[in-house]
């Protein structure tokens, strides 16, 4: 127990960020005036490896092995702990200065999409593919992909804060996140007990968005906490996760925009299918002057 008390009227504190401190407050709006580049590809894609992140690129990628050459995209850093996020370019695009925001430059005018579900609803249905068209199967995937929509942030910004991100470590949020994290991951082991993927027999753009989550989890990738979580005990969502980790798509996708982890798998930008060859970190920081 810390005795904090709620004044009447809460005031902003900027000490008690932590270590967002820097870049969280309670306003929305830019911050300073920056366009954002845009590449030759028809969508231009304004992201961070974070799981949000993964979701589109992974389905981008997905997308162009299935052949939709109109997939083609430029993907640009926006490193949001420098507040890339907050330039006029990027509000342009999306007003709650969240990652990922996706430009659609192949019309006559650019559409913008932003929240990672709505670009994955956008993409899947523009090139028909990965969402079914129709009926109970349509309806199915969508559901999940509202799960998860609704789901993550008690595993990100409730589970995964106030464990790995907090300035100090409260018992009780701690035990509450730490319980429906765990009652997330049960639901979708209970789920891929009877079904190979999460929408049913076919992998769906409800798997996408589950993955870079979730199958993180299961595979440790997210706060150093499969140990603290017991993720072991999930099996039938450890057994999904390696299926989605052997697709090409996928490993391709979870590179772009990385910042941290192995250099061989961080493609910062991505501007063509050839830069997974030659543009990774361990290339480009190895490489000798010419």
């Amino acid at each position: 127990m810390t005795g904090y008390s709620p004044p009447p009227v809460w005031t902003w504190n900027r000490q008690n960020g932590g270590r967002f401190a820097t870049i969280n407050r309670p306003v929305a709006g830019a911050t300073h005036e920056a366009e954002l580049p845009v590449g030759r590809h028809p969508m231009q894609l304004y992201s961070l490896g974070t799981p949000n992140g993964q979701k589109v690129t992974i389905l981008l990628e997905e997308l162009l092995a299935l052949g939709h050459a109109g997939a083609e995209y430029d993907a640009w850093l926006i490193n949001i702990g420098d507040g890339a996020q907050f330039s006029s370019g990027f509000v342009g695009v999306n007003p709650n200065s969240k990652i990922p925001a996706l430009l659609d430059r192949s019309g006559a005018a650019p559409v913008r999409v932003f929240e990672s579900g709505a670009i994955l609803m956008y993409l899947a249905e523009k090139f028909g593919a990965l969402l079914p068209a129709a009926g109970p199967d349509r309806a199915e995937c969508l559901s999940w992909l509202f799960w998860q929509m609704g789901s993550a942030p008690y595993l990100g910004g409730g589970f995964g804060h106030f464990y790995a991100y907090a300035p100090e470590k409260f018992e009780y949020a701690i035990d509450r996140f730490s319980m429906e994290v765990k009652r997330q991951l049960d639901v979708l082991n209970r789920r891929l007990g009877e079904s190979r993927f999460i929408a049913g027999a076919e992998y769906t753009i409800a798997d996408i968005a589950i993955f870079p989550w979730y199958g993180g989890m299961v595979k440790g990738w997210l706060y150093g906490a499969g140990e603290f979580l017991s993720v072991h005990e999930y099996e039938n969502v450890i057994r999904w996760a390696d299926e989605l980790m052997a697709r090409p798509a996928v490993r391709r996708g979870r590179m772009v925009n990385r910042v941290s982890g192995d250099p061989s798998e961080q493609l910062r930008e991505r501007h063509d299918a050839s830069d997974f060859d030659t543009r990774t970190e361990d290339r480009i920081g190895t490489a000798k002057p010419e």
